[in-house]
């Protein structure tokens, strides 16, 4: 997580003295800096120019500075690692964009731990998220980074967690590691470049060929890669997963080695931790007419291609064979899916839709869609909403006919 381009030269190979960014970090970590960075837990962002104003009266402009872009990155950490360790962690603006949020990374280092695994080396460990989620699992961390402050501030992290027993953090090029005295490996290559995101997975610093490789040679092995990855990519020796938090999707994993299943397709979401597995690649799903009930499977399930399980499972169709959506004539439960309950199909139409949802007197309008290229907030502001009442409308195709189904969540 956090992770540096491992194929670059090291961003500074000079001590921290000679480095700007490591000099502002080591100023952070002093009496100092600390004490700054206590007083700046709740600072308003908006008021930053006045606060600065004021701090470099009695402190040094470089430390000021320093501190306040490490509040800011505090911030906006905690949305991902809860505020108790965010307070605490010291981040890089790549390490908080990049970051594996706690509870994902928490949900692999418990499948790891499950299986026995009592020694990870991490390549590309970032500001150590995930060598952290090891940790508190009592697992032992190689946390591997070329880059030095990376590395420091990972080093850091450890320490002010209380996990610096369990985590040794090591500057290197991780395509020099030794892994072999470890009971497993994640790998987690760096998917931005100057460009920003990288699709090619080839493209990977590591390239995802060398990870694979780095992965099979490991007795267990997880390798991190973009939610969006080809299926073609994926080869039959790993079980790939993919996993949703809140309804989001946050990543896929690869997993290598004895426990996991080779060629299976998984689709996990959290905080429940409710899996759907198949063990390889499920056939097309049928294709029918709109019934009572339409249902928005999660979009894990949805890039693990596991959406015709659903259909099974609920004895429905798809609306469309190119659409992720499922209908059927009787209500389905299932933590899979989100499910409603349609009242209206209507061809696309916006002044038929503008007239129903007046006649409905609809004032709250949720809007979905899969396969319109309609903007929501759009809709919503060409419908002139008003009145008491709630409504879902889905903006879709059916048979390939641009379609609205209108409609309310069950339950």
């Amino acid at each position: 997580m956090g992770r540096v381009n491992a194929s670059t030269p090291s961003a500074s190979s000079a001590s921290p003295a000679d480095d700007p960014a490591r000099a502002a970090f080591a100023a952070l970590r002093t009496p100092e800096g600390e004490h700054l960075l206590a007083e700046l837990r709740d600072h308003d962002p908006a008021e930053e120019l006045a606060t600065a104003t004021r701090l470099r009266r009695t402190h040094p402009a470089e430390l000021v500075s320093a501190a306040l872009g490490q509040a800011r990155l505090r911030q906006r950490a905690v949305a991902k690692f809860g505020a108790g360790d965010a307070y605490r962690m010291y981040f890089t603006p790549n390490g908080v964009e990049q970051a594996t949020r706690t509870s994902v990374a928490t949900h692999r280092a418990a499948r790891f731990a499950a299986l026995g695994v009592r020694s990870v080396a991490d390549l590309c460990c970032g500001i150590g998220g995930d060598a952290i989620a090891l940790a508190r699992a009592g697992i032992a961390v190689l946390a591997v980074d070329r880059d030095p402050l990376t590395a420091e501030v990972a080093r850091a992290n450890a320490e002010a967690l209380g996990l610096g027993a369990l985590i040794e953090v090591r500057c290197a090029d991780v395509t020099e590691i030794d892994t072999s005295p470890y009971d497993a490996v994640f790998v987690d290559p760096a998917r931005r470049g100057g460009r920003g995101r990288i699709f090619d997975p080839e493209a990977y610093s590591p390239r995802l060929s060398w990870a694979t490789a780095a992965a099979l040679k490991a007795p267990r092995a997880a390798l991190k890669i973009a939610p969006g990855v080809p299926h073609e990519a994926i080869g039959p020796e790993a079980e790939a997963e993919w996993i949703s938090d809140g309804g989001d999707v946050k990543e896929a994993v690869l997993w290598y080695g004895e426990g996991f299943a080779p060629g299976a397709f998984r689709a996990t979401l959290l905080p429940s931790g409710a899996t759907l597995t198949a063990p390889s690649p499920l056939d097309a799903p049928p294709v029918g007419p709109v019934g009572r009930y339409l249902y928005e499977p999660d979009g894990a399930v949805i890039r693990a291609h596991l959406v015709a399980d659903i259909v099974e499972r609920c004895g429905g169709r798809l609306v469309d064979e190119t659409i992720a959506y499922v209908t059927s004539d009787v209500p389905y439960s299932s933590p899979y899916v989100s499910g409603y309950e349609i009242t209206d199909r209507l061809p696309f139409n916006m002044k038929k839709l503008k007239a129903l949802l007046r006649e409905r007197q609809v004032g709250v309008l949720t809007v979905k869609k899969r396969g319109s290229a309609v903007e929501p907030e759009e809709l919503r502001r060409r419908m002139k909403l008003s009145g008491p009442n709630a409504a879902t409308v889905f903006l879709t195709r059916v048979a390939g006919a641009p379609t609205m189904l209108i409609g309310h969540p069950l339950g």
